[in-house]
């Protein structure tokens, strides 16, 4: 009997590891073609999705937690599948209604990944990193800690990936620029607590804090 049950629960797991491996390979495919849409590149995709990774373990985030973290950050900008490509090509700034559009793309990421259920609980980034600390953001004005963990801690690595690299409407920033900007906004943009931590892991400042997800 006891054998009988190891053996179904191998299997079992077995059988998990394999559908994980499915749903992952998946999700690789759905970024490549992500980076086919304009503003967005491989590079970019994984690189921003590595940084929160890393940053992430630096934050002792739980394993469980630390998966659907990574799965977050590479479909990020999925929704943006949904937004005209003369949007995402425009050179200048975007007009009201064009801006208005443009803000729809975390509803459509939630549309895209909400019927897949073991995407659900990667939701947060893809639907909430727009949002700001301050209640300033979009789609849905949150504010401070109401904002999920996942997602504050992943617009600090998208602001500065995406401000460190050429974009069609101005010029790439340089690190100390980028290190001064992040610090504004702390407090305005992004998590006070999770700009320090941000600060210790890329550049080997004191962090005293602990987190729980």
């Amino acid at each position: 009997m006891v054998a009988r049950l190891a053996g179904t629960l191998y299997t079992m797991q077995w059988m998990n590891s394999e559908m994980q491996d499915t749903c992952d390979r998946m999700l690789d495919t759905w970024s490549q073609l992500l980076a086919l849409h304009p503003q967005e590149s491989i590079e970019h995709i994984y690189g921003v999705a590595q940084t929160t990774l890393a940053l992430a373990r630096f934050l002792r985030l739980n394993e469980n937690v630390l998966v659907h973290v990574w799965r977050g950050a590479l479909l990020h900008d999925i929704g943006k599948i949904g937004i005209p490509k003369r949007l995402l090509q425009k050179p200048g700034p975007l007009d009201a209604t064009e801006w208005r559009m443009m803000r729809q793309h975390p509803l459509y990421a939630y549309e895209l990944l909400w019927p897949t259920p073991f995407l659900r609980p990667a939701l947060d980034i893809p639907l909430y990193h727009h949002e700001k600390w301050d209640g300033t953001g979009y789609p849905y004005q949150l504010k401070g800690e109401d904002i999920p963990l996942a997602a504050r801690l992943f617009a600090i690595v998208d602001v500065w990936y995406s401000l460190s690299e050429e974009r069609l409407y101005r010029s790439r920033w340089n690190e100390q620029h980028i290190r001064d900007y992040i610090q504004l906004q702390s407090g305005r943009h992004f998590d006070p607590t999770l700009v320090a931590a941000f600060f210790a892991w890329r550049f080997g400042t004191a962090w005293t804090e602990t987190l729980s997800y």
